[in-house]
């Protein structure tokens, strides 16, 4: 029971296992559950997906109430689903609730839960790998300057992609991109010689077998005929659920003085923390984040150190975009051409101090999580103090 209410799981809600204590009852087809008059039903997404027409109905009879549970999600993309749902307004009144794994405007009822941030010390592989951090510092003459990954096309990371390119920057990068769609946008645009260089196309780049994961290397030779080839790159739909961005190889990082982490949200002004921006932390690697403003500002109310002290981060407080960018992207060049392994050496201490600080938190948030839910129970009106 959670309060005087009976507390219902979907069994892929995320977050099964730390609201397992409370739980009178589960389920994996919302479509063939029976609804118990006052209970909280919390709905992963799949079985939202399914069950939009359910959901709205429920909800508009007060039969029940219901939690849309997609911390895997969060700020931007959880809003646009909610839109494309059509439940944007339940949301925005409380009629409908969500747990999200990002920030979001205060006019939706929601609670965020920083589902990433435990995650990439829950794989052996990757404490393994984690076991060679010293590597880094001690291998001071790298092969290249900067790690650079990216998954899907988005704005942002085609502005970088473009911008290294024609500065020949990419060559001292490991680097990737996995997604021949164009991401352009009409906020961020990059016009060179008439064109804008964010709706042309990108070439698939693949890491090399040195810097991916061994399990999937023989997809690195084979052809690749997706758009978006991540799902065939990692065997996502195969059977076998795969997440292959989770897993960390110590030799992106023994062979690159810094990262550069180009989160999944940046026009949208409310942070989403995503194992791209945890992972750099975890093995002790240097990085800059380009991503929505204020991230930094919020890292840090986390306990974590940034490298204010190193390279400017007032980047962090420009509002607008395109100029946000612009300015990540000259810090990142002034980087690029400083004296990188004294920049290594100067940042090894903040970075032992924010792994030591993500194994403390990564207990914590977890730990914290079922009270904080209570909370937002009781903030909401649905179960007494």
């Amino acid at each position: 029971m959670l309060g005087n209410r009976k507390l219902i799981l979907d069994t892929f809600c995320e977050v099964y296992d730390l609201l397992r204590p409370w739980m009178d009852g589960d389920f994996y087809d919302f479509s063939q559950l029976t609804i118990e008059p006052g209970a909280i039903y919390m709905v992963g997404r799949a079985q939202f997906n399914l069950n939009v027409q359910k959901v709205r109905d429920i909800v508009d009879s007060k039969q029940a109430i219901v939690v849309i549970s997609n911390p895997a999600e969060g700020s931007e993309t959880l809003k646009h689903h909610m839109q494309r749902a059509g439940v944007n307004e339940y949301v925005q009144d409380g009629r409908l609730l969500l747990l999200g794994g990002g920030d979001m405007e205060s006019k939706y009822q929601y609670l965020q839960y920083d589902s990433f941030l435990p995650k990439v010390y829950d794989y052996p592989e990757n404490l393994i790998e984690c076991q060679r951090t010293p590597e880094i510092y001690a291998q001071l003459d790298k092969p290249y300057k900067f790690l650079f990954l990216n998954g899907r096309a988005r704005p942002h990371r085609k502005f970088l992609i473009q911008s290294f390119s024609q500065l020949g920057m990419l060559d001292q990068a490991v680097w990737t991109n996995l997604d021949l769609h164009t991401g352009s946008t009409q906020e961020i645009t990059m016009i060179h010689q008439g064109k804008d260089l964010i709706a042309e196309t990108v070439p698939i780049k693949l890491l090399d077998s040195k810097y991916e994961v061994s399990r999937y290397h023989r997809n690195l030779t084979r052809e690749l005929p997706e758009k978006f080839v991540k799902n065939s790159l990692f065997d996502i739909g195969t059977g076998q659920p795969e997440w292959g961005e989770i897993y960390l190889k110590a030799d992106l990082y023994i062979d690159t003085y810094f990262s550069v982490v180009t989160e999944t949200i940046f026009t949208y002004p409310y942070s989403f923390r995503t194992e791209k921006t945890w992972k750099p932390v975890a093995i002790g690697h240097p990085w800059i984040a380009v991503t929505n403003t204020g991230f930094y500002r919020d890292i840090k109310n986390l306990g974590f150190r940034t490298f204010d002290k190193l390279i400017d981060e007032s980047f962090d407080d420009i509002s607008n975009n395109l100029d946000r960018l612009q300015r990540v992207k000259d810090v990142i060049i002034d980087l690029y051409n400083s004296d990188l392994p004294s920049f290594m050496l100067a940042a090894q201490e903040i970075c032992e101090y924010n792994q030591q600080h993500l194994s403390e938190m990564r207990v914590k948030v977890r730990a914290e999580f079922p009270e904080r839910y209570r909370k937002f129970m009781i903030a909401q009106g649905i179960i007494n103090e």
